[in-house]
Parts: C-alpha cells; sequence; structure tokens
C-alpha cells in the first residue's frame, strides 16, 4: 500500500513553520493516543503514521530531501524506522519532548505509568565516497564503523529509586485536586536500570568500543550531500533500557575524469577533427555502462548534442533512467605541414567551405535568447 503524503497526515502545508507542525502533530497523536484508544488497531497505526511524518518534518535537513525525492529521500538506505519495526516505547521516548517534560504519560494523567522512559544511543557519522558508476546504480556497500555497545559480562537491575520507569513521580494536593509531576530519575538519569556487575577493565558506563562490519545499501541517484540513515546502527546506551543511535551517512561524489554529471544526465565532450565532421565517421564513445559505437553524419556541425537515452544516472525514485549527452566539438589543427597548407589553400574559396548555417543551425547567441526567453 503507498505511504500517504506526510503534509497530509498532520493536516498542513508545505509552507508550516516548526511550531505549526509540532502543533499539528500534537492534535493527531492525543486523537490517535492508545490510552485513548485501547484495543484499537487502526488508531495505533495512525499514531505511528503521525509520528514518522512528525519525525520527517520536524527535521530540517530529513524535511529539505522529503519535499525534494518524496518518501525515498529521508529513508533511502535506512532501515528499520518508524514504519520498519520502531515499538511504541521508541516514539513515546523520541516525541515526548512534544508534550512537555513528563512525556505522553504525565500529558495523560499517568494512565500510562508501566511505560519506562527509553534513551536513545548516540549518532554516528561517516563519509561515503561514491563513483559515478556507483551512483549510476546504486550500490552495496560493507563498510567498518567503531561503534560504543556492551561490555560482555555486564549486568543490569532495575533503579531501586524509580523501579526501573527512568522517572519519578510526585503527587501534589493542591485546591484545584492533585496534580501530579515527573521528572528524569536522579540515580540512573533516566536509564531504569543499574549496574548490577561491572568486569574488570569495563567503565562506568558499560560500553565498549567494538569494530563492526555494517552493509550499507546506496540506492541509484543519490547526489553530493545527501545524508542517508541506518536506525540502530549508531551508539548504544549504557544500562539495557535504551535503543541506539543511528549511522549517518554522508554521500561524496567522486570526480570523473570523463563523464560529468548533470543531474541524472552525464555529460561527455567529444573531439572530431576537421575530415571526421564534414565526411561523417563512426567512433567508439564512453558510457557508464561501458564503450559504445556511434555514427556521425556527413556536414555535422560543432556544437551538435548527441543524445544516448537511458545512459545516464538512475533516478532516485525509481523513475528510469537519465540520458548521456554527447557534445561535438571540431577540432581545429594548430600546425599544419607545407603540404596539408597547400592543400587547404586550394580550398579556401571553394563554395562548400563558405560558411551558411541552416535554418536549424542557431549561433551562440540565438540559442542563448532563447534558453533565457529574451525578445
Amino acid at each position: 500500500m503507498a505511504k500517504r503524503d506526510y503534509y497530509e497526515i498532520l493536516g498542513v502545508d508545505k509552507s508550516a513553520s516548526p511550531e505549526e507542525i509540532k502543533k499539528a502533530y500534537r492534535k493527531v497523536a492525543i486523537k490517535f493516543h492508545p490510552d485513548k484508544n485501547p484495543d484499537n488497531k487502526e488508531a495505533e497505526e495512525n499514531f505511528k503514521e503521525a509520528a514518522e511524518a512528525y519525525e520527517i518534518l520536524s527535521n530540517p535537513q530529513k524535511k529539505q530531501q522529503y519535499d525534494q525525492f518524496g518518501h525515498a529521500g529521508p529513508r533511502a538506505g535506512g532501515a528499520g524506522g518508524f514504519g520498519g519495526g520502531m515499538s511504541m516505547d521508541d516514539i513515546f521516548s523520541q516525541f515526548g519532548d512534544v508534550f512537555g517534560g513528563g512525556g505522553f504519560d504525565s500529558f495523560f494523567g499517568g494512565g500510562g505509568g508501566s511505560r519506562r522512559s527509553r534513551r536513545k544511543g548516540s549518532n554516528l557519522r561517516i563519509k561515503l565516497k561514491l563513483s559515478l558508476e556507483e551512483i549510476a546504480h546504486g550500490i552495496e556497500k560493507k563498510i567498518k564503523v567503531n561503534r560504543l555497545v556492551k561490555a560482555e559480562g555486564v549486568t543490569f537491575r532495575n533503579c531501586p529509586t524509580c523501579g526501573g520507569a527512568g522517572q519519578v513521580r510526585r503527587a501534589v494536593n493542591t485546591m484545584l485536586g492533585q496534580m501530579v509531576s515527573t521528572s528524569t530519575c536522579p540515580a540512573c538519569n533516566g536509564a531504569g536500570q543499574i549496574m548490577d556487575h561491572r568486569p574488570p577493565g569495563v567503565d562506568s558506563s558499560g560500553l565498549k568500543s567494538q569494530e563492526e562490519v555494517i552493509s550499507i545499501k546506496i540506492p541509484a541517484g543519490v547526489s553530493e550531500g545527501m545524508q542517508l540513515s541506518m536506525s540502530g546502527k549508531g551508539n548504544e546506551v549504557p544500562g539495557g533500557n535504551g535503543i541506539p543511535g543511528d549511522l549517518l551517512i554522508l554521500v561524496e561524489e567522486k570526480e570523473d575524469d570523463i563523464l560529468k554529471r548533470d543531474g541524472n544526465n552525464v555529460v561527455f565532450d567529444l573531439y572530431l577533427s576537421f575530415v571526421e565532421a564534414a565526411l561523417g565517421t563512426s567512433t567508439e564513445v564512453p558510457t557508464i555502462d561501458g564503450k559504445v559505437r556511434i555514427k556521425i553524419d556527413p556536414g555535422t556541425q560543432s556544437g551538435k548534442i548527441l543524445r544516448l537515452k537511458g545512459k545516464g544516472i538512475g533516478d532516485l525514485n525509481g523513475y528510469g533512467r537519465g540520458d548521456e549527452l554527447i557534445h561535438i566539438n571540431i577540432w581545429t589543427p594548430k600546425t599544419l605541414s607545407a603540404e596539408e597548407k597547400e592543400i587547404l589553400e586550394k580550398l579556401r574559396d571553394s563554395p562548400n567551405f563558405a560558411p551558411k548555417p541552416g535554418k536549424g543551425e542557431k549561433g551562440f547567441f540565438e540559442k542563448m535568447r532563447e534558453f533565457f526567453g529574451a525578445e
């Protein structure tokens, strides 16, 4: 089933401010909150859907990627996410700030007191250089990453101060009735657990740095500066009550010596001799998929552009591939032998060598005026 538009889910338009997006999400989350809709699977799915929309639209970079590439942008190359295995606890943990420091449970009067506050580990960031060929077709890369993971032999137990909730509650009687406030547990710093056994050589966090080989699927059509995300591949958090951070991959393009990128198209400058252009020829040109032979018609002019359909870069949203544009350049020799000069002198006054641009052969300034829409 096709994913719904994030703006439609929250009931806002693309020009909505961050505060308007936050307000809209709060309204939808209240409507479909599980505590208000017990045993209602449809409401739970709507709740998760709204959380996913808010996660993207509240992040300026992810919002920009979504506006440009749709659902493929912010999720490209990632794994997990709200639609792919993130639990309700994850949503409560990550979006509780929308409802104030007490989170969802505090907002609903403590109805969800059994839920633990779950912390998220720090994100890891790497740069990944990709060749034009890798960008054109997409590729799966295996990379080595040093992550913070739980050390062997470390065990945890529920925090005796908060009972594993990660928060402490205080009830205050007022003239309006009993008010309940929540705050982060000072004993476990919100983890809900404290270390029970610490082997020698393990620090107070219970974490260690470990090298891990991670497989990353890069979709076709990514571009310089684009950031991909893999959920749960960042650093873990101390204690057993948390979720790992994310691995953020910043894409860098390696410059190709021959082919140049122009959006989803690639450009190649083909140089022909005067004789080849005048008499016509066939020649091999490089493409992302290897060399292909093309035909050059007699009388081909410098500046002409030939197009090889489907020989460009795959579209990020899966809409086929771009083209390869071959720019024709006529090479004028800089040095001539006496014999060559004699031959050309004989042709100087030939009527066939006098410039006679045809109707479809526009000059540079004509092309520029047409391009910019000048009168």
